[in-house]
């Protein structure tokens, strides 16, 4: 069972790839979060990089856990995505992210492990670019700051607010 808003370890996680152009986005999406603003204890914001089994203790104990990455929607780039609970797995099965594999392992892992998140949310956008290179695409860069707004908007929810620095 969820506590209620304000009670839990969350887990903010930036997942992605920094040299493979907009792969980056869920990390620099961390990255901004963490120099922007002041977050309560309870909310760990994490660069989980190209992610692996490795991140499986991270999640032991965590009561919330919010993803951000590059997601393939099929739609044109810099279409945003927000994905919550079931739909999550559901949605992994059909190749939503490049780290999919990854992050699909790691959830079931987890799950068999009895230590799921008991809410989940995946928040994303659709890549313009996936090769080789340090910048993301305009298009993607654009929702930067939608993506964060996003995630501060959600934290806000779980009743962690997000102070500016």
């Amino acid at each position: 069972m969820t506590p209620p808003a304000g009670q839990g370890p969350i887990l903010v996680l930036g997942i992605g790839n920094l040299v493979m152009s907009d792969d980056g986005v869920g990390v620099r999406v961390v990255q901004n979060l963490a120099e922007r603003y002041r977050f309560p204890e309870r909310v760990e914001l994490l660069d989980g990089g190209t992610l692996g089994l490795d991140l499986l203790p991270r999640l032991e104990g965590v009561t919330y856990l919010m993803v951000i990455d590059a997601v393939e929607t099929g739609g044109p780039p810099g279409t945003l995505v927000r994905l919550t609970g079931g739909d999550i797995p559901v949605a992994l099965e059909t190749k939503v992210s490049p780290h999919q594999m990854g992050l699909k392992d790691l959830l079931s892992v987890a799950c068999l492990q009895g230590f799921a998140p008991d809410e989940m949310v995946l928040l994303g956008v659709q890549p313009a670019i996936i090769e080789m290179g340090l910048e993301l695409s305009g298009e993607v860069a654009g929702q930067v700051p939608e993506l964060e707004r996003q995630v501060v908007s959600q934290l806000d929810a779980w009743g962690a607010d997000a102070v500016t620095r």
